[in-house]
């Protein structure tokens, strides 16, 4: 039914395990274990450009969070028109919802893929998911990607003693497929609980450092603060209390993954903040370019600078128009002429109705 999800995954899983068998030996249980580490690198190294478009949509959905509150107040009565508004508002700054949870989405189909995977090493369960196989017929029929002697030789593998593929809670029978020496619950409990309190552990500051991003408004919001609760404490109690029901193999897988999101979520906020720091050092240096010079008079845009254009230019034209009225009406009375200069007409005007 899911063999589209579940052969990728064993494909991958296959050649890591060639890749690590090659020198440390098919049937070591480390190279199971790194096997199915690398797994987990290489599926999030695929997720990896979802993952910072996540952040990004987080970010924006919390600089967004004031304009979204308005509408919410704003439409409180008029469900339809307040959706309309939401839309409008998420095209007009490219916001898309879906890629905040977009790769949690694409996570779970690989988690319940490598589950199924590493489940199906051993079917000699019986009940929900389980073929109900004898040992001999369990370890001589393959598994996906996984040959019968891949099979043989996961089921051979110990990793401190202990099947990567067995839980705290795997049933009697069931461990008797891994041949002997027969693993004991003690056995796998010395590599499980270790395992689970390093997942839990890392669920929880994985989680920290994703509430210590968030701004002030967005933390404030009831829906949010119960989401941080959630992701806090109450995930990472989940993994003390279901690991004794988790596979060796999915508590490493747990592992990997904190390991990942940790590095991963460190290295996408530097770079994030830095360029965010950028845009505000250009964003300074426009408006210093912008500011009026020492002394200047500031000057509000273009209109404020069109009408003093427009005054330079009454200026002008009026200091035009009294140099020409001057003109005509002759030098000033007192003033002596500079020498060889011409009587001016209206002074010949006056020195006739004198006579």
């Amino acid at each position: 039914m899911l063999d589209f999800i579940y052969y990728p995954v064993s494909w991958i899983l296959w050649v890591w395990h060639k890749v690590f068998g090659s020198f440390l030996g098919a049937d070591n249980g480390f190279a199971w274990a790194l096997s199915v580490m690398f797994l987990v690198f290489t599926l999030r190294a695929i997720l990896y450009v979802p993952f910072v478009k996540q952040v990004r949509t987080t970010r924006q959905m919390q600089e967004l969070q004031p304009q979204i509150k308005a509408l919410q107040k704003k439409y409180s009565n008029d469900r339809q028109r307040m959706a309309l508004e939401m839309q409008k508002l998420q095209k007009e700054h490219g916001f898309n919802p879906l890629m905040g949870c977009l790769p949690v989405l694409l996570q779970a189909p690989v988690f319940i893929g490598l589950f199924h995977v590493l489940r199906s090493f051993n079917r000699t369960g019986e009940g929900f998911g389980q073929l109900g196989m004898s040992v001999e017929e369990n370890a001589n029929t393959a598994n996906y990607a996984f040959s019968a002697a891949d099979v043989q030789s996961f089921l051979d593998a110990r990793l401190f003693g202990a099947p990567i593929a067995a839980a705290m809670t795997t049933p009697q029978a069931q461990l008797e497929a891994y041949g002997v020496p027969i693993p004991t619950v003690w056995t796998i409990a010395a590599v499980a609980v270790p395992l689970m309190i390093i997942a839990s552990v890392a669920t929880h500051f994985n989680s920290r450092a994703s509430v210590a991003r968030q701004s002030e408004a967005a933390a404030a919001n009831p829906q949010a603060a119960i989401m941080n609760k959630l992701s806090l404490w109450v995930f990472p109690l989940g993994v003390l209390v279901g690991g004794p029901f988790l596979m060796i193999a999915i508590l490493l897988y747990w592992v990997s993954n904190n390991i990942w999101t940790y590095a991963q979520q460190h290295l996408v906020f530097r770079r994030i903040d830095a360029e965010e720091e950028e845009k505000k050092a250009k964003a300074l240096e426009r408006r210093a370019e912008n500011a009026p010079k020492p002394g200047a008079k500031p000057i509000a845009g273009k209109k404020a600078k069109g009408a003093a254009q427009a005054k330079a230019a009454d200026s002008s034209a009026a200091s035009d128009e009294v140099d020409v009225t001057e003109t005509a009406k002759g030098a000033t009375p007192g003033a002596k002429p500079k020498p060889g200069a011409k009587p001016q007409a209206n002074r010949g005007k006056n020195t006739k109705r004198k006579r």
